[in-house]
């Protein structure tokens, strides 16, 4: 099962989700080395894009090579959001995917993120402004609305439809609810009745039973999953696979998980650098460890070395089944 993205094909419609400090570009590969319609890339705040705020243009860090790669934009100025997708675009970018879903205070505050859909006339002026500045398509990611007096999606969306939107993901919760509760995936089918776009249905997807019951009661083209994929980056694959059909994915375990791993952790220090890396690659050993239980002693020496030969040795005994050191 295809999704038709303008004039793109995505060979299946599950895509990962755009997650601040998680979904950088290695683990985006990775999760691609799997299999996934789509990755996003973490939010680039637009302004801090264009003046090289240090650090900013290595989150939209792309492989300009790779194909189903999309990179997440987010401000409150048309200028600064225009010359960020260019910019992005000239770099690579395959996809340009609007934020206003991000529900985080420093965000809001800023009237970026979540916050347009409280201003959808001035949020529609940024969607214009990216639209019209790049080739590329655009798509965009919100919420349900604001909270529950201001349930705008259906309305927000198909305005972005006419703008030249091409396709839009609904978060199944209002900004107020930040991550609290249940999503809601049967409110997002009045987004879906909206327009005649592709609609993503996001928010608790968390395994293949997950997926369907959110795309039955959504009616949604697709899913996009986030949390459910930190720990687990082969997660999209076997959703493709148990719904759509894809080839079954792989699933390292044992002494092929501890070398996943490592890969992983080396390609994190690569990418940032080892002081930085060090710190950024600790949460998604965590996850890697919460998956297997790994004991609370041997987690605690794993995330707290600053040395990388002792973090590659102790993820042995970390992830190994039953703590058995292979021969």
């Amino acid at each position: 099962m295809t999704l038709r993205l303008a004039e793109k094909d995505l060979a299946f419609p599950v895509l990962l989700a755009p997650m601040a400090g998680i979904t950088d570009r290695p683990f985006r590969d990775l999760v691609m080395r799997f299999g996934a319609g789509l990755v996003v890339s973490e939010m680039v705040a637009s302004q801090e894009m264009v003046q090289a705020k240090p650090g900013v243009r290595e989150r939209a860090e792309l492989s300009a090579d790779v194909e189903n790669t999309a990179v997440q934009l987010a401000g409150r100025e048309a200028y600064w959001m225009a010359e960020a997708a260019r910019q992005v675009a000239d770099r690579g970018a395959r996809v340009i995917d609007i934020n206003m879903g991000c529900p985080a205070k420093k965000v809001t505050n800023g009237y970026s993120g979540s916050a347009l859909l409280k201003t959808p006339d001035h949020a529609l002026t940024l969607i214009e402004a990216v639209v019209s500045a790049v080739q590329v398509p655009v798509t965009l990611k919100t919420r349900l609305g604001w909270d529950d007096n201001l349930l705008n999606a259906p309305d927000v969306a198909r305005r972005a439809q006419d703008a030249g939107v091409k396709m839009v993901t609904i978060h199944g919760r209002t900004r107020c609810q930040f991550y609290k509760g249940r999503a809601d995936w049967k409110a997002i089918r009045s987004v879906k009745d909206a327009v005649s776009i592709p609609v993503i249905a996001n928010g608790d997807i968390v395994d293949a039973a997950a997926a369907r019951t959110a795309l039955s009661l959504s009616g949604a083209d697709g899913v996009m999953i986030g949390r459910g994929a930190q720990g687990r980056p082969w997660l999209l694959a076997q959703v493709c696979n148990e719904l759509f059909g894809a080839p079954e994915p792989y699933i390292p375990s044992g002494i092929e998980l501890v070398e996943m791993v490592q890969e992983h952790y080396l390609a994190m220090l690569t990418f940032y650098g080892t002081e930085l890396g060090l710190r950024v690659a600790r949460k998604h050993l965590g996850w890697y460890m919460d998956e297997v239980a790994t004991p609370a002693g041997l987690r605690r020496a794993v995330l707290t070395s600053r040395d990388e030969k002792e973090v590659l040795r102790l993820l042995v005994d970390a992830l190994l089944p039953d703590r058995e050191v292979a021969a």
